[in-house]
């Protein structure tokens, strides 16, 4: 079996938006494509600004680390925005919400491409009067898509097993899960879902995880599973009879097959866990996954990928950003492209 660093990837390419710059979005970029994990001959386009990724590069080389890529081998697309002398913070939102919106744009220029974004600051974002409540929504509306999903996905080093999480809802206080969550917005998931599971494995076994603790223990804990997930789930399976789902399942031990199956071969695997709210599922697969998970938008007419953390105000500039999640965003941008069916037609 090839390593990953094996394998030829002429003509295709993969669009990177820096993120906000005064975090470590600049850093675990030059960081990550330095790695011999990444395929050879992708085509690489930096979006963000060049006179920042070389002070970038210079900082880093001053403290010694090597392990880093020179910004001038790389074609940059060089957005130069005046800085905010007034408003750092608004004006670092500004850059890095322009960056993203012309990587989307560059990437639906190709047929065979995909977009990495870096990290950004929402209240940045906030601030410099962009409202939304993270890039994901963002892409939605740029590519005039209703129905995406949240993905957290992570190729475990030991057993080569992917572990995928769906988030029914994202970025919302904890206090409106409950009232976004529905019938039909479970089955619009399980549908997104399930169509990507089916580009890998023909028949996906899917879980969906329960609301409340104990899934309700019958309405004792919480009433929304007895008074409709459980009818929800049911239903969706009866339509969809080619996909094997369970659930919804008690959410503090959904997630133990997903352990098992990370660090054991002959685990029994399963292809995917909707959760119910962001830190639900966010907190197992990181826990599990550590460095390795990465966000992914499923629904867009592109892949993109991201890494899993955010933009590590306090340590940047030091050099300590660790770029193991920007190295598997650009790992899962390549395969998730090359092997779908159902993504790869834009």
């Amino acid at each position: 079996m090839n390593n990953q660093s094996d394998i030829i990837a002429d003509g295709f390419k993969i669009i990177i938006s820096v993120g906000d710059e005064s975090g470590i979005g600049p850093e675990i970029i030059l960081k990550a494509l330095f790695s011999k994990e990444i395929p050879h001959n992708i085509d690489f386009i930096i979006v963000g600004s060049k006179n920042n990724l070389e002070k970038t590069y210079k900082n880093l080389k001053s403290l010694g680390i090597n392990n880093i890529v020179d910004p001038n081998n790389y074609q940059i697309y060089d957005i130069k925005i005046p800085c905010d002398i007034n408003n750092q913070k608004k004006g670092n939102g500004n850059a890095s919400f322009l960056y993203l919106k012309k990587a989307i744009e560059i990437v639906q220029k190709y047929t065979n491409a995909a977009l990495v974004t870096g990290p950004i600051c929402k209240k940045s974002w906030a601030l410099a009067g962009h409202n939304y409540s993270g890039q994901t929504e963002l892409l939605a509306e740029s590519c005039q898509v209703n129905d995406v999903g949240m993905l957290f996905t992570a190729k475990s080093p030991i057993t080569g097993w992917r572990f995928n999480t769906l988030l029914a809802t994202t970025h919302i206080p904890l206090c409106e899960v409950p009232k976004q969550l529905s019938t039909n917005l479970i089955h619009k998931k399980l549908d997104l879902f399930s169509n990507f599971c089916k580009t890998y494995v023909k028949k996906p076994l899917l879980k969906v995880a329960g609301l409340n603790p104990h899934a309700g223990e019958e309405g004792i804990l919480g009433s929304e599973e007895k008074d409709w997930i459980n009818n929800a789930v049911l239903n969706w399976s009866k339509q969809n009879k080619e996909v094997q789902l369970s659930g919804p399942i008690s959410p503090d031990t959904c997630w133990n097959s997903s352990a098992k199956a990370w660090r054991d071969k002959t685990a029994p695997k399963h292809d995917g866990i909707l959760a119910m709210y962001h830190d639900q599922g966010l907190i197992p697969i990181k826990v599990i996954a550590l460095n390795y998970s990465v966000n992914t938008t499923i629904g867009l007419p592109f892949i993109r990928t991201s890494p899993d953390h955010g933009t590590g105000f306090d340590i940047a500039g030091q050099g300590l950003a660790q770029s193991q999640s920007m190295v598997e965003a650009i790992k899962a941008a390549f395969e998730l492209t090359r092997n779908s069916k159902l993504f790869n037609a834009h």
